[in-house]
């Protein structure tokens, strides 16, 4: 089997207030084993809660899974109970969260966690554990002997460091990794995007690299999935998404990048704002912000089409909007 993950038809929806938020719609997604796949998208495009999904951490009432299916290594991982998550989670699938205030625990020693992951997954002595949890701090940047002191003694940058060793303890089969690198510095950044290399190289790691920065995707990853309200609008490789991007949302990403040898004042930005979950448009929920919009796109939700070598989800590349595409 070369796929590690298979998500199918998965959609997630938040309840609130009377209100449904639809964050994740519909989404397919498949990773091969030791692929590293950036998901690139706007805030509140859903791409946090699709890691949670994967890890079945969406929490109910407010949160719950209405449909799809998430299959890691041919198990379901929803048909999972709950000491069999417990030892999936940690040991075969390891998530670095974006917030490390709320990642850990405020009344233990940051050692401590880490060792208490060894320990379980590993089979390890509380020795062999706290020693394994001082080994990571250092990997990281932080001295080993800091492994006693509590989250609330470290910087923000540093918690971050300390979520990361813990996530990377356990040598994963499989990394979420939420925006890993935003709270640290461009030298910590540089050591910590190295070690998940090395781990990538010698355990054959797959990685889910979810970030903001276009710039991380291009040297880290081998594939790139672009998310918007939701759901995948154009996944390939690297070379097909960054040597010509397909959909007007993945081009207005690109636009309002700055660039060293462009000689304009001001950046392109994409106009508009995110739909609102609670009330998504009809037909394409890019439409109401998209420079190539065509009578269909505000009545009928596109489907994917595979065009030149990559999938994209919109009307220009199928039916009677490819001709249309074509002729841009």
């Amino acid at each position: 089997m070369d796929n590690l993950l298979e998500i199918r038809d998965l959609a997630v929806h938040y309840y609130s207030n009377r209100k449904v938020v639809e964050a994740v719609n519909h989404l397919s997604l498949d990773m091969k084993k030791g692929t590293v796949l950036g998901l690139v998208g706007e805030t509140g495009a859903g791409k946090t809660t699709l890691a949670l999904s994967i890890v079945n951490m969406i929490r109910g009432p407010q949160g719950k899974i209405v449909q799809g299916s998430l299959r890691f290594n041919g198990k379901d991982i929803l048909a999972m109970g709950r000491q069999e998550l417990r030892g999936l989670r940690g040991k075969d699938i390891a998530m670095i969260f974006q917030d490390p205030m709320t990642a850990l625990n405020p009344v233990l020693p940051v050692g401590d966690q880490i060792a208490e992951t060894v320990i379980r997954h590993e089979g390890l002595t509380r020795a062999q554990g706290w020693k394994k949890a001082e080994e990571m701090l250092e990997t990281v940047g932080i001295p080993g002997i800091r492994s006693r002191e509590y989250p609330h003694q470290f910087s923000g940058g540093m918690k971050q460091r300390v979520v990361i060793a813990l996530a990377l303890a356990c040598n994963p089969v499989l990394l979420l990794a939420d925006e890993p690198t935003t709270a640290l510095d461009v030298t910590i950044q540089a050591q910590v995007l190295d070690l998940m290399r090395k781990l990538i190289r010698e355990n054959g790691t797959s990685v889910l690299f979810i970030t903001h920065s276009l710039g991380l995707v291009a040297e880290n990853c081998d594939e790139v999935a672009t998310m918007y309200a939701g759901e995948i609008v154009e996944y390939g490789t690297v070379d097909q998404v960054f040597g010509r991007p397909l959909h007007p949302y993945t081009r207005g990403l690109f636009g309002s990048l700055p660039r060293l040898r462009d000689s304009q004042r001001r950046l392109t930005p994409i106009p508009g704002l995110m739909p609102d979950p609670t009330a998504l448009p009809r037909g394409c929920y890019f439409a109401p912000r998209c420079p190539d919009k065509m009578p269909v796109c505000g009545e009928i939700h596109p489907r994917d089409h595979l065009f030149e070598g990559h999938r994209v989800k919109c009307h220009l590349y199928g039916g009677n909007g490819r001709e249309a595409g074509n002729e841009r």
